[in-house]
Formats: structure tokens, C-alpha cells, sequence
């Protein structure tokens, strides 16, 4: 296997172009040419490599310091988010020192929580931090037990294999005893649930049809809720960005007419302005009605393929009824009823029904339109629609949950990519505190639903067919994890965090996760430590080494050292890290993937050669088919369904015989809805909290450089329509409030024809910075979750349901008060006096 640079080239053939010209995907300083890549060829002191969601970079390091950042040489499309990189290591709100809240450095689990947000701190040595931390696992184990420990989901954790915090915090907590933790994510949480029982997996993290085969056979693309051209520029390891490559020949063929591609979604987003694709208009919450109208045009129009539905599905006979109106509902699923609903004319509907039955469609959903209450109904619904067609499993055809993400459907190398640091405790041993009495809790909740266990504590709800007890847990850990960004409904929060007695943070920057904190730990950045990374999740294309740039920031310490220390307070420590240091696991996950691979005749280089070069590189892999298996032998290849087959309508969720979601896709209205539904008469602008443009989550928010590019009057800007604003006296620029019953904000408005009327934008990750920690308070820098709703989706996964959100906006009048959201604690002394800084 040739991992040369030319060998590379070559074999990544329609990678070799030029940058992707979409708006934020461009180069902002220079790459380098593949054979004058420093650290190569050149200077390997001053340039060093690593690896980040955003893509692979090289560093200029001068006198320790970061100085410049450029994108990987082999990096065709980079995204401007790698500039922000700089400005997340030196940025004014990193975690400097251990810090303690002060009325919890006062009276420990006794002290005042109405306190917490109130950004008070106390700073302590490593050893204090620690003996606290180690101190109150001891008490929740022995006064209670482990029902009243959570470790909370780490999400989107930096990149890295060795220095994945999460299984650190796992391992870590593990050894000393056990703890609550969670099911699911918020990204996918309905999706992951529901899709299993249809399709028989998740979909939503699986590998799609590769590009060559939608570009060669397609005729039809539909983009439905999905801005693929926004979501590319991250990834789950470090990203590629090879998709961006199809895209530019996706918008050759738009030109030319060769393939139809329809962006069916309320605004027009970036990957329709970038293709020059046609826009389809829906109501916000509404693309259930318009769905069952396309299924009902096929019926009546005798345009769906029976024989597949036949072959390879179960159930479409108890589904049609409800389609005909022959249900309880009574009411036909006709286009005309559904046109009132979705805002989508009846011929127009009839339209796209012909369309995607007469051609090749692949139909591409994204992951925003599950999150809203019901979530789990568009996904089935759609899997339905695509059934009817009879096109899944052929090439260009059926349905797909992920060409928005990680650069799904490009083809995979096959090559294995390293392991991760070990999760678990080792076999054969047991916590030092070995109960697993839980007291008739659940040991696992819903992730979506952990604010409930804190304010409705022993309640039963429904989970996937199960029963869940709610565990009053009274400590909870988070490590690398932003718990309030992500979680809704920021005063529910603010309430439940009153009932914890103790939470530990450990990050880098001072989230707001870290200011409602009690013991706070300061991580360094991805960037000062060593660790290596696999090079495109899904195409596999590499593996990156992930050279430390400079030495930790003040007092940070890597996760590893961290979690180190504290087994050491119970002498875990040797077991703990299996008495090897960092660069001694780095080099054994590297050398145990190059085993891995030489099994598959696939060639690596010696670790010291790797880690000097930088980084292996294998060739594409060949190209694929999703579900082409299944369709040419359902048996052979069944599905992991409970009969195997596509499940139309399941008997077992209709078993369940939960009212939010029953046998087969239904529509259901919404607790608010926009444009006449119901609370549109008081808020009646529908709020989309969607994955930011130039921010990963919440990643890079703390990016002063990168923020000042799109932040207005140092806000978060709300995206809203012409008219919109225009009826409110907003211009854009103007400073405004967001406001409903749950919650308020400022943020800057931007005014933009690419938003109709009824529908504004904050995207989600921006930074939550109350004026003060009561329940109540102005967020100042305009973070959504401040007004979304906190309930689930249904009873069958308990999701999130962020996108089921109506609020109102008004140009802020007055004095506005600073933005609290971003840099350091006030730091104070035991008595609370606040210390100066020297």
C-alpha cells in the first residue's frame, strides 16, 4: 500500500481541484503545496501537525506560541473555522486555575445553591481540587450510593484517541464506584430510537450510498430539512471534507439539468443558494401532512411499486387505511387537506409526488426535523415514502439519515483506525465501591430527560417500550461536555441545578456549564497534548498525528493527568493508566491499528517514522450501496427488524400503546406551532435552533476572532425575513429582544430575504450569559435555549424537542447590559472578598 503523498493524489482523483467557493468554506491564509508541507520537508520544529473537528491544520509555533494556523495540505476544501483556533487556546475564558465556588468552598453540599451562576470563585491548588473531588465520590458512595452519582454524556468531546475525556471520566469514576448515566443524544435522539424498528438500525450514524453512485445514477435529489454545504465543515474525528468534492460536480449537473435537486425546507439554506436548486416551501413542524399527501397522490395515482412493498416491507395494509381516512380520524390524507396544514399547494404536492415516482430519487433527510416534538413521525414517514417508490437498496435511489454528516458517502479506505483509551474497568476488577444498589432507580435515563430527575425525582415515565424511575442524583460530573448549551429551557435548568448538592466541570473555557458549577478543573486544549486521531470517520482515509503544540496554559492539565490524580487518592492509579504515560499509549494505539492493518495487507509505517512525518494516508475505497444487500435477498440479508423486514406499521410499538407515537407514522399537532397553530396568536415566529455555521456546537464560540465575524453589537445574531422586521421597525443591526414564557434574550438582528415570514433563526451553541443567576434573568449574548421547550418527543424516546419553539422579538429600547457570557470568574477569597489581580 503506497501511503506516499503522489500516491495519494492519485488515488484521491476528483479530491484534486480547487477550494469549494461556498460562502464560509475558504482558505483564509494559504495551504501548502503537497511536496513544501513544513514539518515535512522543512523546519519540523517550527510547524507541528494536529487534528480537529474542523479539519486537519499545521501550526507555526514561535517561542511557544501559536502564531499562525493553515489548513493540511492534502485539504482541498478547508473551512475559515480553523482560524478561530488560535483564538479558542488564547482565549480571555479559559480556566486557569482549580477553582471552587465560594459558598461550596464554605459548607461543601450544605452550601446555598440559589448561588450557582453567580460567578463567584475560589482558587485552589491541584491537590485541594482533587482531595474535594475524590472527598464528595466518597460521600454520595457511603451516605447513599451510586443512584445519587451522575456522569453526564460528553458529547461532541474534543478530537484524539487517547485523550478522549469521556472514556476518561468513565474509567476514572468507574474504578472509585458506579453512577447513573444516559441513553441517546440530542442530535439524533428520536431518530436513533425510532429507526431501528423500521429500517433495523440507527441510520442516522451509518455509512450512505457513496456519491459516485448518486452522481452516475440519481435523477432526483432531495434535500429535505438538510444543509449538507453548512454541517460538512465538522466531523466526528478530524474531518476531511472530501464531500465537498461531490458537491461541486452536484452543482455541475444542477447547471446542466442532468439531475433535479429539490431543497425541501422552510428557508432557503446554504446548500440550495450554493447549488442554484429549486426551493420547496413547508410550514415549519408540518412535513408529516405534506408526506402522507405525496404517499396519497401515489396511491390514487397508482404510482407506488407493489411489488416491493410486497417483497421487502410488512404493514402497508394497515397503514393505507389511515391514508384513505378509513381510520378513527376519518379524515383523507388528501393534498388539499394537507395544503392547508404544510403551505404546500395540492397540485404542487401532486407535482412532487409524479416527480419522485417517475425518476431515480435518492431522498437525503437531516436531523434538525426529528428534533421537535413527535420527532419520530418524519423519519418513519419518510422511510414510508421511500418505501412506497420501491427505490431503496438500488443505486441513486431510497432514503438516507447522514449524507449531511462527517462526510458520509465517501467511499471507505477499509482500513482500521486506531482504538480509543480504554473505556471500562479492566476485567476482573470491581469499583472501590462495589454497590449496585440503586435503590429501585434506573441506572440509565433518557439524555434529553435528566432535568426531570432533578425536579420530578422517583417519577415512572416511558422509554422504548420500558418504564424509567427518575433518580434524584445529588452530584453530577461533566467532563469536556457542555451540559447548558445543549439541554433546553435555561430557567427549568436554573431550577432543577438548585437541587444538586455538588457538580464537578472539567473543560478548558469557562462555559456556562463551568460558572453553575461548584468544583471546577482546568483541562488544557486538544493543542497541548499529544494524542493521535483517525482522519475521516466514515471514508477512513488516515491517521493524523496530533503533535503538541505548546505546553499546557497555566495550570491545565490533560484529562489523563487529571483523572490520573484522582485514582491515585484510592491507589487505582497503576491500573488506571496500566503504568504507561502519554506518549507510551499514543505509540500503542498507533501500533496496534498498524497490527490491525497489516492483517488487511495494508501498510503503516514504524510509530517513529509516523510521528515524524505527521501523518498515513490510504487510497479511496470502492464505491457503495446502502440496503442493496437487503434488496437482493431479504433473507439472507435481513434487516435488524423484528420480522426482518421494513416495517410499515410495527406491532411492536403499536403494543406499546403510547398515544404520541403508535403503530404507523401519524400527523399530530403540535403543543405551539406556527402559522395558525396553536400559541402562534401570542408568539407567533417560529424559532429554528439549528448546528451553527461557524461554530461546532458551542465549540469556537469562545473564539474572540471568529466571533467578531458574525456576533452583532457582540451578540448572537437572529436571522429573520424582511417583513418580519420590517412590521416590528427592525433594521438590520438593530439590537432586539427574543422573548416567550419560558425565557428572554438579546440579540442582533440580520435581516435576510433567505427567511420567510413567520420563521427566524439563533443558531445553537452561542454562549449563555444571564444577567445574573436568578431564575428569570435577560441572557445577554442570545443563546435559543434560553425560550425552547423542554419536553420529549414522545414516550418511545423521550427526545429532544428544541425545534417545537414559538417566540416573539421587539427592537430592544435602553441601556443594554454587558454581555456576562464569556471570560474568567470573579475570583474571590474564603471570605469573599475579590482578589485583585497582581
Amino acid at each position: 500500500m503506497n501511503y506516499s503523498r503522489r500516491g495519494f493524489l492519485k488515488a484521491m482523483g476528483v479530491m484534486s481541484g480547487t477550494a469549494l467557493l461556498a460562502p464560509g468554506l475558504l482558505t483564509a491564509r494559504p495551504a501548502f503545496a503537497a511536496d513544501e508541507a513544513p514539518g515535512v520537508s522543512e523546519d519540523i520544529t517550527t510547524w507541528r501537525i494536529s487534528g480537529s473537528h474542523f479539519g486537519a491544520i499545521r501550526a507555526k509555533v514561535v517561542g511557544d506560541r501559536v502564531v499562525d494556523v493553515r489548513p493540511f495540505e492534502y485539504d482541498k476544501y478547508p473551512t475559515e473555522m480553523i482560524q478561530g483556533i488560535v483564538g479558542l487556546i488564547y482565549s480571555s475564558s479559559r480556566v486557569r486555575y482549580p477553582m471552587v465556588r465560594l459558598d461550596w468552598y464554605r459548607k461543601r453540599h450544605l452550601s446555598d445553591t440559589t448561588q450557582r451562576g453567580d460567578n463567584r470563585f475560589v482558587r485552589v491548588s491541584w491537590d485541594e481540587a482533587l482531595d474535594m473531588f475524590y472527598e464528595e465520590l466518597e460521600r454520595i458512595q457511603k451516605d447513599h450510593g451510586p443512584w445519587a452519582l451522575h456522569t453526564g454524556g460528553v458529547g461532541w468531546r474534543s478530537v484524539g484517541q487517547m485523550h478522549s475525556c469521556g472514556n476518561h471520566m468513565v474509567r476514572g469514576v468507574g474504578m472509585h464506584g458506579r453512577s447513573v448515566g444516559t441513553a441517546g443524544d440530542y442530535s439524533t435522539g428520536a431518530g436513533q430510537v425510532i429507526l431501528p424498528y423500521i429500517l433495523g438500525s440507527t441510520e442516522v450514524y451509518s455509512q450512505g450510498t457513496s456519491w459516485e453512485v448518486i452522481l452516475r445514477e440519481s435523477k432526483l435529489i432531495v434535500f429535505w430539512a438538510n444543509d449538507p454545504i453548512k454541517n460538512l465543515q465538522v466531523g466526528w474525528n478530524t474531518e476531511t471534507h472530501e464531500a465537498y468534492a461531490y458537491y461541486e460536480q452536484l452543482k455541475e449537473k444542477v447547471a446542466d439539468k442532468s439531475i433535479q435537486v429539490i431543497c425541501l425546507d422552510p428557508v432557503r439554506s446554504k446548500t440550495q443558494n450554493y447549488l442554484a436548486a429549486e426551493h420547496q416551501y413547508v410550514n415549519p413542524m408540518t412535513d408529516v401532512p405534506l408526506m402522507l399527501a405525496i404517499a396519497h397522490t401515489l396511491v390514487k395515482e397508482d404510482l407506488y411499486d407493489k411489488t416491493f412493498l410486497d417483497t421487502y416491507t410488512l404493514g402497508f395494509d394497515r397503514f393505507l387505511p389511515y391514508l384513505e381516512g378509513k381510520t378513527e380520524d376519518q379524515v383523507e390524507k388528501t393534498p388539499e387537506w394537507a395544503a392547508a396544514i404544510c403551505g404546500v399547494p395540492a397540485e404542487r404536492i401532486r407535482e412532487l409526488a409524479r416527480l419522485m415516482a417517475k425518476h431515480r430519487t435518492q431522498l437525503i433527510f437531516g436531523w434538525a426535523v426529528q428534533r421537535q416534538q413527535h420527532g419520530e413521525q418524519p423519519y418513519w414517514m419518510g422511510a414510508v415514502l421511500a418505501a412506497m417508490l420501491g427505490q431503496i437498496g438500488l443505486p441513486g435511489g431510497g432514503i438516507s439519515y447522514s449524507h449531511h454528516y462527517s462526510s458520509v458517502g465517501v467511499s471507505s479506505s477499509g482500513a482500521a483506525m486506531p482504538g480509543a483509551y480504554p473505556l471500562n474497568v479492566d476485567a476482573g476488577r470491581k469499583p472501590k465501591h462495589d454497590n449496585t444498589d440503586f435503590k429501585g432507580y434506573s441506572s440509565v435515563v433518557p439524555i434529553a430527560r435528566v432535568i426531570d430527575a432533578l425536579l420530578e425525582p422517583g417519577k415512572e415515565i416511558d422509554f422504548n417500550g420500558a418504564k424509567v424511575k427518575l433518580p434524584p442524583y445529588k452530584m453530577a460530573i461533566f467532563s469536556g461536555c457542555n451540559q447548558w448549551h445543549r439541554q433546553q429551557q435555561r430557567n427549568r435548568m436554573k431550577e432543577a441545578w438548585q437541587k444538586l448538592e455538588t457538580v464537578v466541570a472539567i473543560d478548558y473555557n469557562w462555559t456556562a456549564t463551568c460558572r453553575f458549577a461548584d468544583i471546577v478543573l482546568p483541562a488544557c486544549t486538544p493543542f497541548e497534548r499529544n494524542d493521535i486521531d483517525a482522519y475521516g470517520s466514515y471514508s477512513n482515509r488516515g491517521v493524523i498525528a496530533m503533535q503538541k503544540l505548546i505546553d499546557p496554559l497555566y495550570h491545565s492539565r490533560s484529562d489523563f493527568d487529571i483523572f490520573r490524580g484522582l485514582t491515585r487518592r484510592f491507589d487505582r492509579d497503576a491500573e488506571y493508566t496500566r503504568g504507561m504515560d502519554e506518549m507510551q499509549w499514543v505509540e500503542k494505539l498507533y501500533e496496534d491499528c498498524r497490527a490491525e492493518n497489516g492483517l488487511k495487507d495494508i501498510a503503516m509505517p514504524p510509530f517513529a517514522e509516523f510521528w515524524k512525518k505527521g501523518y498515513v494516508l490510504f487510497p479511496e475505497g470502492k464505491s457503495w450501496v446502502r440496503h442493496a444487500d437487503f434488496r437482493d435477498d431479504a433473507e439472507l440479508n435481513a434487516l435488524g427488524t423484528p420480522s426482518g423486514f421494513i416495517e410499515i406499521f410495527s406491532r411492536k410499538i403499536e403494543r406499546y400503546g403510547y398515544a404520541d407515537c403508535k403503530g404507523h407514522p401519524v400527523w399530530m399537532e403540535k403543543t405551539e406551532r406556527s402559522h395558525g397553530g396553536p400559541g402562534s396568536d401570542r408568539h407567533p415566529l417560529w424559532l429554528q435552533s439549528v448546528h451553527p455555521d461557524k461554530r461546532l456546537h458551542s465549540q469556537l464560540c469562545e473564539s474572540e476572532p471568529l466571533r467578531s465575524t458574525y456576533a452583532i453589537q457582540g451578540r448572537e445574531p437572529v436571522f429573520i425575513g424582511p417583513q418580519d422586521a420590517a412590521a416590528r421597525g427592525i433594521k438590520h443591526g438593530d439590537l432586539v429582544r427574543v422573548f416567550n414564557d419560558r425565557g428572554q434574550l438579546l440579540a442582533g438582528a440580520h435581516v435576510s430575504d433567505n427567511f420567510p415570514t413567520g420563521v427566524v433563526r439563533i443558531q445553537e451553541g452561542a454562549w449563555y450569559g444571564p444577567t445574573g443567576p436568578e431564575i428569570g434573568a435577560l441572557d445577554t449574548y442570545g443563546d435559543p435555549n434560553t425560550v425552547t421547550l423542554d419536553i420529549g418527543s414522545s414516550s418511545l424516546a423521550q427526545a429532544t424537542s428544541a425545534n417545537t419553539c414559538l417566540v416573539e422579538i421587539e427592537k430592544f429600547i435602553g441601556v443594554a447590559p454587558a454581555v456576562t457570557a464569556f471570560g474568567g470568574p470573579t475570583e474571590v477569597d474564603p471570605d469573599g472578598r475579590k482578589v485583585m489581580a497582581p
